[in-house]
């Protein structure tokens, strides 16, 4: 039983499982912020549409002299669901984009200060080779 709660707390404990926990938890809050930008776009959807609800679209089949339809299909959920999709890929584009943008701009500064170290590096290695040089003709006179 020891080792198995040993093999757990390493299991529990590893960088993958925390990261993966920390996604799941950021991903949970995001999904709302998206969930509520997808309704004020579908909102503004809206008033172009006149404020038709899809997901109440159907087609009904009804038999001749009764009430009750006979057969429904409601196609409308899935073109709401299909709408909401895209508005939703739309936005998380959109955000990825924004993020890589930030993301592209920090890495091009790793790179500057990188470069700078590197132009440091090899002006220390040409002043050294200019000083042996230079006390090898100081020694061959």
């Amino acid at each position: 039983m020891k080792k198995f709660l040993t093999e757990f707390k390493e299991f529990a404990v590893r960088g993958n499982v925390i990261d993966m926990a920390v996604g799941i938890v950021i991903g949970g809050a995001f999904s709302k912020i998206v969930t509520a930008l997808v309704n004020m776009v579908m909102s503004v959807v809206g008033l172009f549409t006149s404020a038709v609800n899809l997901s109440e679209l159907a087609v009904t089949l009804q038999r001749a002299g009764e009430e009750a339809p006979y057969f429904s299909l409601p196609y409308g959920a899935f073109l709401q669901s299909v709408l909401e999709f895209i508005i939703l890929a739309l936005c998380v584009f959109c955000a990825l984009k924004v993020i890589n943008r930030f993301k592209r701009k920090k890495a091009e500064e790793v790179v500057e200060a990188a470069a700078a170290a590197e132009s440091s590096k090899e002006e220390t290695l040409l002043a050294e080779i200019r000083d042996l040089l230079k006390a090898q003709a100081e020694t061959g006179k």
